[in-house]
């Protein structure tokens, strides 16, 4: 009985969707933008990389015939092999939105089939008495923040505030999401996630995805940096997922990362949460080696997104793609007769692009294992077509609206 991994590389988008213009967006495009900036040598950083995107294994795959087919130019810089080792394609995202639960639900196999609810107001963003109510729920002396905020810029800006008066940090996005910044001592890493829990429920009536525990640690004389005790608190699936049909069928299902969190832990099965690509990525690998037939592997590699894209670091991001495509020869080593491995994004967060938020993209899609031929999967009309094939493969039945390749 065949194996599957799935790997998300989050934000890691390959041109601007269709439909990217009424999300302010058009023109964006992650993977392109970050290869032609390598190549014009404006992502060069001493110490950490230098020249065009060097990206061996994936183009070897079919990365670069991916991008090519979503934006229909070549992918600057990176080779691109006659005849890929792997099915490459690239991915239209259905359901309205361009987060983390959107796209990962899709991929999963449910489409997000109503619209999220999002705190709009750049100022004042939360409603007085949705303030209140935390401030109630929390006994807290109130809060700090209340608008559209970088997590990074905020937390430097207000993190003095909050060891003084103990009011926790709240900020929003575009994203539908409300996220609390606390210090792990002053504050207390348990009590700010009894504090997102019990915002999760006074949120729940207004269909906002996420509300994220945004711990961090540190000093005012050298800094505040946050940690890797991050952690999402979301509204369930609406629908069936993978992951739903694989533990109605008594599969082995192991995810790593954030996926439990996307997921609102159901039947994610065994957890395991580094801190971390590279000890994501390890912690993935040695999963899969153990997981027995007929498992399934689930690993979301959030760097790409918080450390890089949000942050506008395009020496940064393209050395963490580097570093994955440097890592992924010891899964292929892995890999066994019947397994199959995907790798693909849940939208784009294109670090040349205006603002700090997540662009509306296609995403790749590169499919491959032992005795998988390479070849075109084309454009896929939904992420779900990746859960209906892996259903499909792992013999559960394709699933959900996608169509299997």
């Amino acid at each position: 009985m065949a194996r599957a991994i799935l790997i998300v590389l989050d934000s890691v988008g390959c041109g601007a969707a269709e439909d990217a213009a009424s999300y302010g967006d058009e023109g964006s495009d992650t993977l392109g933008h970050i290869a032609e900036a390598c190549a014009a040598g404006k992502a060069d950083r001493d110490g950490l990389r230098q020249g065009p995107l060097r990206l061996p294994n994936l183009a070897r795959l079919g990365l670069a015939h991916a991008s090519e087919a979503s934006t229909g130019k070549p992918l600057a810089g990176v080779a691109k092999p006659a005849a890929p080792a792997g099915q490459h394609g690239y991915g239209v995202e259905t359901s309205q939105g361009k987060d983390t639960p959107s796209g990962h639900w899709e991929i999963a196999g449910c489409p997000v089939p109503f619209k999220w609810g999002y705190f709009t107001a750049l100022e004042n963003s939360f409603p007085p008495e949705l303030v209140a109510a935390m401030i109630r729920e929390g006994e807290l002396p109130g809060i700090l923040g209340n608008r559209h905020a970088s997590g990074t810029a905020i937390i430097d800006e207000l993190a003095q505030e909050h060891i003084r008066t103990g009011k926790p940090i709240c900020y929003t996005s575009v994203d539908s999401v409300l996220q609390i910044a606390a210090h792990e001592q002053h504050f207390g890493l348990e009590r700010l996630y009894e504090l997102c829990r019990r915002t999760r429920v006074l949120v729940d009536p207004l269909r906002i995805g996420r509300v994220i525990a945004r711990p961090f640690v540190g000093l005012p004389e050298t800094g505040f940096t946050r940690t890797g005790n991050r952690k999402d608190f979301a509204i369930p699936p609406p629908n069936e997922t993978i992951l739903d049909r694989l533990a109605a069928q008594g599969r082995s299902v192991t995810t790593v990362g954030k996926i439990g969190d996307i997921f609102a832990h159901r039947n994610t099965g065994e957890e395991i949460k580094p801190f971390g690509n590279a000890a994501m990525f390890e912690a993935a690998v040695a999963a899969f080696e153990r997981l027995p037939e007929g498992g399934f592997c689930f690993l979301n590699l959030v760097d790409f997104d918080t450390e890089f894209g949000h942050r506008r670091d395009v020496p940064g991001y393209a050395a963490a793609l580097e570093a994955f495509d440097a890592m992924l020869p010891k899964l292929e080593a892995k890999l066994r007769p019947g397994d199959l491995a995907i790798i693909t994004a849940d939208h784009g967060n294109d670090p040349t692009w205006r603002g700090t938020d997540h662009t509306r993209e296609h995403v790749p899609i590169l499919a491959f294992g032992p005795g998988i031929g390479g070849g075109a999967i084309g454009r896929r009309e939904s992420f779900s077509d990746i859960a209906a094939t892996i259903g499909q493969w792992l013999g559960v039945g394709a699933m959900g609206p996608g169509r299997a390749w």
